[in-house]
């Protein structure tokens, strides 16, 4: 399992993906081959899955952020979830237990986008949307 210092390296990791080891290091009071060992044996026990880029989306001119619950029709989730492989403006899908079966969070550049997007969610089930006026955390 991972401890205090484990957990701290995935809190400066969370904060800036590109943050040096050596730099990550002083924070923990290791030095930056032990924080890469840490880090590598972390990758290993499938606790780091991988190193992303956080990107702003109004800046990309995509600034609708839509969270959409979709109430499937069919039992065809196979085909469904190619769907959702397919379209690049869905960033997460998850299966959801509660009120509806997935719920999506897509990014638009536009309302036309978003329409064509629940248009065609239409095929596989009904939806409810709900929009982003503010990204506090």
């Amino acid at each position: 399992m991972i401890d205090h210092t484990d957990q701290q390296i995935l809190q400066c990791l969370q904060k800036d993906s590109r943050m040096q080891w050596q730099e990550i290091g002083k924070i923990v009071h290791l030095t930056g081959q032990a924080v890469a060992t840490r880090i590598r044996r972390m990758q290993d026990d499938g606790i780091i899955n991988a190193f992303t880029v956080n990107l702003n989306y109004e800046k990309l001119c995509k600034p609708i952020s839509a969270f959409i619950t979709v109430f499937m029709n069919s039992s065809n989730h196979a085909k469904f979830h190619s769907f959702l492989s397919a379209h690049s403006a869905i960033l997460e899908a998850y299966r959801i237990s509660g009120e509806g079966c997935y719920w999506l969070k897509a990014n638009f550049a536009s309302q036309k986008e978003l329409t064509e997007l629940l248009d065609s969610i239409l095929l596989y089930g009904n939806y409810k949307v709900n929009l982003s006026l503010d990204k506090i955390k």
